[in-house]
């Protein structure tokens, strides 16, 4: 029963973490996101970006796609912290694990999350990869386009295997920078009750070492999640041929096109979804006892 209530408690928090997370991290996002997909020659970097889009697009420009992670994110968060809490459990039963069990069990939770985030990211995506001109289509028009179009597989899951492959790294590095950082503060001020800027400070060290495990898989999941058609043969055949078309037209630094901007959006989003996540659940261990 206690087991059963501390994943509930897990599934809650994660839910107000996620939400924290999209209303912080979205403007950044879509910067990285453009940085990603557009042609070099369009920008000259990401404050150009920035200025870009405010300036055809509006402010609020910056928050396009943000209602398909902010409907998703509850889930996709839950999905992920209930998951990382039973690979802790699986991993090791007893008590704190190791920094190379940690980051086993952050992998397994990685790739458990990835079945709600790909959708999420894909519709995330293709909203941000609008740029403000008159066939611009709302997120409802978008989803029902893929669909029907290319159905579930095709449609709505696109990027799923490329998705599970940047998850499996990019958790296995959140959760093993979090941990340390979190255990380096608990060993100077107590384990209980630690200050929130050192929460905030943890849940950022965590962020920045997501985005540093897996940024050429997120290029290469944001422009196949972008293609006006899926994919064609096996996942590792669609993941290589990204591959070479990205390094063909921009170099090797296009692997880490909006990379700058990804780090500085990790450093509020990332800490404002391990801060409400961390004081959520012992807000909830204090009413239900777990």
């Amino acid at each position: 029963m206690s087991s059963s209530l501390e994943t509930v408690n897990e599934l809650l928090a994660g839910s107000v973490g996620g939400a924290a997370q999209v209303l912080v991290g979205q403007p950044l996002d879509t910067v990285k996101t453009r940085a990603q997909i557009a042609p070099s020659s369009c920008c000259k970097g990401p404050m150009d970006i920035v200025a870009q889009t405010i300036r055809k697009e509006g402010v609020l420009a910056l928050y396009k796609g943000m209602l398909s992670p902010l409907l998703g994110i509850a889930g996709v968060n839950s999905l992920l912290f209930a998951s990382y809490g039973a690979s802790k459990r699986l991993v090791s039963p007893f008590g704190q694990l190791t920094l190379q069990q940690t980051a086993l069990a952050g992998a397994m939770a990685g790739a458990a999350n990835a079945v709600l985030a790909s959708p999420v990211e894909m519709f995330k995506v293709r909203m941000q990869g609008q740029y403000g001109g008159a066939g611009d289509k709302r997120l409802r028009v978008v989803a029902r386009e893929m669909w029907t179009q290319w159905g579930f597989r095709k449609g709505v899951m696109r990027g799923y295997w490329v998705t599970v492959a940047r998850e499996i790294p990019a958790y296995a590095g959140f959760y093993t920078a979090y941990e340390f950082s979190k255990r380096k503060f608990a060993a100077r001020y107590g384990t209980q009750n630690l200050p929130v800027w050192a929460l905030l400070a943890s849940g950022s060290t965590g962020g920045i070492a997501y985005w540093l495990a897996c940024y050429p898989l997120d290029v290469i999941k944001s422009r196949i999640q972008l293609r006006e058609t899926p994919p064609t043969g096996d996942p590792l055949q669609y993941i290589a041929r990204e591959f070479r078309a990205i390094v063909a037209e921009s170099g090797w630094t296009g692997l880490f096109r909006g990379l700058s901007p990804s780090l500085l959006r990790s450093i509020p989003a990332a800490a404002s979804t391990f801060a409400a996540f961390e004081l959520t659940r012992e807000w909830l261990a204090g009413m239900t006892g777990v």
